[in-house]
Parts: C-alpha cells; sequence; structure tokens
C-alpha cells in the first residue's frame, strides 16, 4: 500500500504592500546621504590649456583655489588674502588629512602670486596639489 503525499494547491505570492514604504524609505536615504557641492566664482580668470590632463577620483577630498587675472583669491566661496590661505588650509588639512589642493590659476596671473600661494599650503603641510587646465585639442 502506498501514500500518497496531498500538496497545498494555493499559490505563494510575495507580499508587495510594503514596497512603498521600502522604495520612500531608500529614495529618502540617498538624498540625505548625497552632497552636491558646487561653488560661485567670484574672480574672472581663464585656465591655460595643457596636452595631457588626469582626472580626479573622489572630489569629497577637493578644496579649490582661484586665482583671477587681477590678482583676487578665491577659496572656496570666499575671497580670501594671501595670509589667511595657511589657517584655512590648516583647518582643512585638520578636518580632511588627505585634502587635496585643486589650484585654478588665470593663464595670465602673476606667476609670484601662484608660488606664495604654494608656500602658504606647504607650511601647513598640504601637500596633495592638482592644477586645473583645459585638454589642448
Amino acid at each position: 500500500m502506498q501514500f500518497e503525499k496531498k500538496r497545498a494547491e494555493t499559490e505563494q505570492k510575495i507580499p508587495t504592500s510594503s514596497m512603498p514604504d521600502i522604495i520612500f524609505m531608500l529614495l529618502l536615504f540617498f538624498m540625505v546621504a548625497t552632497t552636491l557641492k558646487e561653488y560661485d566664482v567670484l574672480v574672472d580668470y581663464q585656465l591655460p590649456e595643457a596636452e595631457s590632463i588626469e582626472k580626479i577620483e573622489n572630489k569629497r577630498l577637493v578644496t579649490y583655489i582661484w586665482v583671477g587675472k587681477d590678482g583676487k583669491i578665491q577659496l572656496d566661496d570666499n575671497i580670501v588674502t594671501l595670509d589667511e590661505i595657511g589657517r584655512i588650509m590648516y583647518d582643512k588639512r585638520v578636518a580632511i588629512p588627505n585634502v587635496i589642493v585643486s589650484l585654478r590659476v588665470d593663464k595670465d596671473s602673476d606667476m609670484g602670486v601662484l608660488l606664495d600661494i604654494q608656500q602658504e599650503i606647504r607650511k601647513v603641510d598640504a601637500r596633495r596639489i592638482n592644477y586645473s587646465t583645459y585638454l589642448k585639442i
């Protein structure tokens, strides 16, 4: 005598009633976790051209210094003097030890200003420096 096993004839479905809640939580998480950095450039500058360039991988580590045609210096969103760069960069280097300084210097600006900025950055041991350029076509 053989016994046959009875199988349930109901189909099991995946419950989808909480899916909108999960999607909303994921959307909210990514909105909160994403940071967008945009700066209002207050100086007038034109970048020089280079024959080869390399992109920065992690832009969260970058702080920008713009040097305009007239010698104005902008660090992130503020116009600063040469004397303030060292203190501000020291605070940034303490907060982010491997900070990358991206120099966006006008192609016709005075080289002495650029050298002074480099010296101030080196004094606070922020040695990862990037020089921004356009790709020469």
